[in-house]
């Protein structure tokens, strides 16, 4: 199934995203991110579903705490979208 990881650059924010992401409705999940997608050992990344990514992002923009990178997870890899 198709979804999409926003990686934070610590617990802390990756917490702060998911608060601000399930204020705005949105279901999400947080998760240490996959060690293939961060140069750093201690990413994080919040997880959710493709029709939810742009009103995602607008929560987590809204409440300062801009995304590292963004990958989309879609047959069994992971791709940058946005950085």
């Amino acid at each position: 199934m198709e979804h999409y990881l926003i990686l934070a650059r610590s617990v802390t924010y990756a917490q702060r995203m998911q608060r601000s992401i399930n204020r705005a409705g949105i279901r999400c999940q947080m998760f240490r991110a996959p060690r293939d997608l961060s140069d750093s050992g201690c990413a994080y990344a919040i997880k959710v579903e493709s029709v939810d990514l742009a009103n995602a992002l607008r929560a987590v923009y809204g409440a300062a705490l801009g995304p590292v990178q963004v990958f989309l997870y879609q047959n069994g890899t992971y791709r940058e979208v946005r950085g």
